[in-house]
């Protein structure tokens, strides 16, 4: 309490000030209560945990049923080194000891101490008499005018890129695990070498998304230099194409999927997704369940609660007829399918006296033949959350790099990105994937092939 405080209290009239000090005096009695039970290690702002509420109990017990068969770590199929383990004295009373009468194999899986590997690459050149100049072998180990080999640059990509790891940490972990010593200057700009030199296999990602059958997109936020720009994702089972752009709007999704998107788009209900055409478009059910939840914590009025009712039906009944799409006879499947867009068009024409059922309305006669294109089209999701789930790694890394410095460091990061999620969605090794595709163009092969070969 300040001492205006006090002032203001003593200014009351006398029963409203002896209560206004009651009442303090009661609230610094419990406070001394509790500290004197929570001891000195507990602070101030904290209940002590012997005085917390019990835990509900689980109403699983956590861990596998009783009776179902153990599981054990695979033997290994290969074993590099093998070592026998003998004694000659006992090791308790240190007597003499004769022949082995039993033995046990025993596998232990560990890493090897690492040391940086050099290796001295001399490379002869060799006069050309039909091109008149001197030609050389080409060194596909490490970049042009590079001392750090590809294998070191891929991996450390992979780390800080996808993996999260800040570039201080890596550079630490280097140092401590394999004594290579590094300056994070260095292996950032090594970074960004390696990503110029695979820029056309982006660029060629881009042109695949671009024409796939269906595809998912989501945006979020990102900062350079602290302005805010966006992550975009473009994403299909087996590509994902990001992209940072300082705007949000639909240039950018125009930049990427053209005017015309000849394909099925699954988005929610942003508005940049609207001015481009498409195919099909998918609008996501779950921003609407989540629209719905939210305004139930704001709004229990009858109007709202009547219409929230018949719109969570009506998506839910959606749903199910999809899982039931096997079942059903094709003619029957249809007239189901039609009933429903006639329950929507029925619950759009109704009058309710609420300004959140009017919003959604609205909403939703804008949209309203990108509701049920999931019940058209086998395989389509009524659900964004493929794309939802593409940006969950780079919204880890947001959090622990915080953002780009420089327009190569966006660059960079949307390449690096794009080239080993594609490759983990096409289930293959993105370290290997990158690696292999840096070393073809370094020996000026075609690799933009062969990267996307297993994801046709």
């Amino acid at each position: 309490m300040t001492r205006d405080a006090a002032i203001a209290i003593l200014n009351l009239e006398r029963e409203q000030a002896i209560a206004t000090i009651l009442a303090l005096a009661a609230k610094a009695e419990k406070y001394d209560q509790l500290c004197a039970q929570a001891g000195p290690t507990t602070p101030s702002s904290m209940v002590p945990v012997y005085l917390k509420p019990k835990a509900k109990r689980r109403k699983k017990k956590p861990g596998r049923p009783a009776g179902h068969p153990g599981a054990a770590r695979p033997r290994p199929e290969k074993v590099d080194h093998t070592q026998e383990h003998t004694l000659s004295h006992c090791p308790v009373c240190q007597g003499p000891l004769r022949q082995s009468i039993r033995s046990h194999r025993r596998y232990i899986e560990d890493l090897p101490p690492l040391q940086p590997e050099v290796t001295e690459h001399i490379v002869h050149g060799y006069w050309c008499p039909r091109c008149h100049k001197i030609v050389s072998p080409t060194v596909t180990a490490a970049l042009p005018n590079s001392n750090l080999g590809l294998n070191l640059v891929v991996v450390t990509a992979w780390l800080h890129y996808l993996v999260g790891v800040s570039v201080n940490n890596l550079v630490k972990m280097l140092d401590v695990f394999s004594q290579l010593k590094i300056s994070p200057g260095g292996l950032t700009q090594a970074w960004h070498n390696l990503a110029h030199l695979l820029l056309p296999l982006y660029q060629e990602l881009c042109q695949k998304v671009a024409h796939s059958a269906v595809l998912a997109a989501d945006e979020t936020g990102w900062r350079l230099n602290g302005i805010t720009h966006w992550l975009w994702c473009f994403t299909t089972t087996t590509l994902c194409y990001y992209i940072i752009t300082p705007g949000r709007g639909s240039p950018v999704v125009e930049s990427v999927l053209g005017t015309m998107f000849q394909g099925i788009l699954l988005c929610d209900f942003w508005g940049a997704y609207n001015k481009i055409s498409a195919l099909a478009k998918q609008r996501c059910f779950y921003h609407l369940f989540a629209e719905l939840v939210k305004v139930d914590k704001a709004n229990q009025s009858e109007a709202w609660q009547a219409f929230r009712k018949k719109l969570s039906r009506l998506l839910k009944d959606a749903i199910r007829l999809a899982d039931k799409r096997s079942q059903l006879a094709p003619d029957r499947y249809q007239r189901l399918q039609d009933r429903l867009h006639h329950r929507l068009g029925g619950l759009l024409l109704a009058d309710y006296q609420d300004k959140d059922a009017h919003r959604l309305i609205k909403r939703l006669q804008r949209h309203k033949d990108e509701l049920f294109t999931f019940l058209a089209f086998p395989g389509v999701s009524p659900y964004n959350n493929h794309a939802e789930r593409q940006m969950r790694k780079p919204v880890l890394v947001r959090k622990v790099s915080q953002q780009n410095r420089s327009e190569n460091g966006l660059k960079t990061q949307a390449i690096f990105m794009s080239l080993f999620r594609s490759a983990e969605l096409q289930g293959q090794n993105p370290v290997d994937q990158v690696r292999a595709a840096a070393q073809k163009v370094l020996a000026k092969e075609d690799y933009v092939a062969d990267y996307f070969k297993k994801a046709a």
